[in-house]
């Protein structure tokens, strides 16, 4: 590599450096408006090979693409009416699966052997501009040990690594939570995994129910294993108080002592947003157990419970 050949995971970034790491077949962390993100040149194999293993994750598991514009991600699958309608959310927290098109030149290692692909346009000018810097598309999912909580800045990302993965910081992520994933066949809408943009809202958006993925399908998108997003303390949900020796995360007005509060004013957006912040914050405390007051399934609290059951499964 030229340019910076001395660069660690620990010093500032420019863009530059990023791209430059990214072009070279390294992995760079950079930032997204729903987490930031672990990526790598999607089109090489050796550099989507060291995101599976800088992350430890299982290679059943496949990656989102993240790509600069629309037209990039035409040159990537194979976009039907119905695509492009829900495209109408890019840049935006809305990942697409849809057919690979023959030649597009992927990894089949970010598809885990699939013949679909999810896609993306983030909405964030830092990542943009690197994916247009880079002249590729990225594979990029969370930039996190495997099954571990998502980071949404720059800090979270360094001490998930130990410092050993290099981070472009664009400050705190806005959304807080993953994109929501959608798999379009024909006419049918159907959510593979809750997330930054609410399933009511892409319903009327469209003129169409969007339906939600069978719990016992097949990973066909990231986010879809039973545990996942979990931190080092034990979780129990929906706890209308905290027991002995459990910190407490409440939502909305509460009467007991709490650690945290995902939203005092019960706002379903600020909650998102501080979902992954506020467990980062109580598990470095050391705490055996965090209890979770109940949220709301309505709108983006689909995709909070959705986090957070992950989060509690059995390990």
């Amino acid at each position: 590599m030229t340019g910076n050949p001395k660069l660690t995971a620990r010093e500032p970034l420019t863009l530059a450096d990023a791209a430059e790491l990214l072009r070279a077949g390294k992995v760079c962390a950079f930032p997204t408006e729903t987490v930031y993100g672990l990526g790598a040149d999607a089109t090489d194999p050796d550099a989507v090979l060291a995101i599976y293993e800088t992350k430890g994750r299982p290679r059943f598991n496949p990656l989102i693409v993240h790509c600069a514009d629309l037209a990039m991600a035409e040159r990537i699958a194979q976009f039907s009416p119905l695509a492009r309608e829900l495209a109408r959310f890019w840049p935006g927290p809305l990942t697409l699966v849809l057919p690979l098109k023959a030649g597009a030149g992927l990894s089949d290692i970010v598809t885990a052997g699939l013949d679909t692909v999810g896609l993306r346009v983030p909405d964030h000018p830092l990542a943009l501009e690197l994916i247009a810097a880079v002249g590729r598309p990225l594979a990029a999912p969370s930039a996190n040990p495997s099954g571990r909580l998502s980071p949404t800045t720059a800090e979270q990302v360094r001490r998930g690594f130990g410092g050993r993965v290099p981070v472009l910081d664009g400050g705190p992520c806005r959304a807080g939570v993953e994109s929501t994933i959608l798999a379009v066949a024909g006419n049918e809408v159907v959510q593979l995994r809750a997330g930054a943009l609410a399933r009511e809202t892409i319903a009327e958006a469209i003129g169409r129910p969007v339906t939600v993925a069978a719990h016992d399908a097949k990973v066909a998108a990231p986010g879809m294993l039973t545990s996942h997003y979990a931190p080092n303390a034990r979780l129990r949900l929906d706890a209308g108080e905290p027991e002995a020796g459990e910190a407490y995360l409440a939502f909305g007005p509460t009467g007991h002592a709490a650690a945290a509060n995902l939203s005092p004013s019960g706002d379903l957006h600020e909650a998102a947003r501080n979902l992954f912040s506020l467990l980062h914050a109580l598990d470095s405390t050391g705490v055996a157990r965090i209890a979770v007051a109940p949220v709301p399934m309505t709108g983006l609290g689909e995709a909070i419970n959705d986090r957070l059951k992950r989060a509690a499964a059995p390990r």
